[in-house]
């Protein structure tokens, strides 16, 4: 008969290391930090807000959830349309697609968008379309503009209409906010990696970030619509952003490469005297510098009709998304810009420092 002591030194010797094998293999995490306390009063204070169209904040410090708070029937189930913020979105995949060597930046936008002999779009580079400054007479704040995203919404033949707006003035000369140049953005990935857009994002950024419950609306002509309509859940709006904030890697792996996203995020034109809520703009992203509290704070991010936002706080190491249904209504801009100020202060540290390098 074996030695009984022995036995059970054996079963208590193995056991911990049988069960730390077990849940390696089942994949078992750590648990997510605790809500900070701090951020979630600053979330409390929009429950008792009348206008019932905030939708979801959810922020990220390091990349962990540490406050999360769903308004008006949402919860992080629901996909909300985070609208122009979808820009952002495809200024990623054009950077994706550059990465493959499937496009250039300062390419030519007629290499690889359809037929375009003769048009207007001569001399056009994808920078251009990137940053606003096509030259084409398109601008979403006047009415009157050929190129206006309410005449593009309502075409027929989206693709025919947008190739067929007239230019205005030299390319790379004049920012003007417009949907159409990122629509062409959408075509001119579809060009160049002979995919629909929707299906490029699947395979390029949604699946590798783990994202696999989402909304991209299409045009008549059956186009997903590069310049918005991306509906998300607010957690995987935030996982965007915390990639960016990362230099385009995510869990380890490069989704984006750290130049190309660089580039993307650059500040390429001074727009602090047409938007209210940016300095900057460079290729459909945004920058603003929030003075909190005598401190300077250096803000990327991305921006959609309602107050829907993306934001990237570098020198905090803060990702904060905010979904919004204050579709047409200036006050969703505003609400959005006091959440985050509000959260920017619960959470700077007190010294001057927060500026990003």
């Amino acid at each position: 008969m074996r030695d009984p002591f022995r036995l059970l030194l054996c079963l208590c010797l193995c056991l911990p290391v049988a069960a730390a094998v077990a849940a390696a293999r089942a994949g078992e995490r750590a648990p997510e930090p605790a809500p900070d306390p701090a951020f979630a009063r600053v979330l409390a204070r929009w429950d008792g807000d009348a206008r019932a169209d905030l939708q979801a904040v959810v922020v990220l410090r390091d990349g962990a959830v540490v406050a999360e708070r769903y308004y008006n029937g949402a919860d992080a189930h629901s996909l909300h349309d985070i609208r122009s913020a979808g820009k952002s979105v495809t200024a990623l995949l054009a950077g994706i697609a550059a990465d493959q060597g499937r496009l250039r930046f300062e390419q030519a936008a007629t290499r690889c968008l359809p037929d375009t002999r003769g048009r207007a779009l001569a001399g056009v580079r994808v920078s251009d379309l990137l940053s606003m400054r096509s030259g084409l007479d398109a601008d979403d704040e006047r009415a009157e503009s050929p190129g206006n995203e309410d005449r593009l919404d309502q075409a027929a033949d989206p693709v025919a209409f947008a190739l067929s707006v007239p230019r205005r003035e030299a390319p790379g000369t004049r920012y003007a906010y417009n949907s159409l140049t990122a629509y062409l953005t959408g075509l001119c990935v579809e060009g160049a990696s002979g995919q629909p857009l929707d299906d490029f994002a699947r395979q390029h950024l949604f699946a590798p970030l783990g994202i696999d419950h989402w909304r991209w609306q299409r045009d008549a002509g059956g186009h997903a619509k590069g310049q918005g309509n991306l509906s998300l859940r607010a957690r995987d709006f935030a996982r965007i952003g915390q990639m960016a904030l990362d230099g385009g890697v995510w869990q380890g792996h490069a989704i984006v490469r750290a130049d190309t996203l660089r580039a993307i995020l650059a500040p390429r034109v001074r727009i602090a005297a047409v938007d209210p809520y940016a300095d900057d703009y460079g290729w459909f992203w945004y920058r603003r510098t929030q003075h909190v509290g005598g401190r300077a704070i250096e803000v990327v991010f991305a921006s959609g009709n309602g107050g829907n936002k993306l934001y990237l706080v570098p020198a905090l190491r803060l990702v904060v998304a905010i979904q919004s249904s204050a579709y047409g209504r200036g006050y969703g801009q505003r609400r959005s810009q006091d959440i985050l100020r509000a959260l920017l202060a619960a959470a700077a540290p007190d010294d001057g420092t927060a500026t990003a390098r």
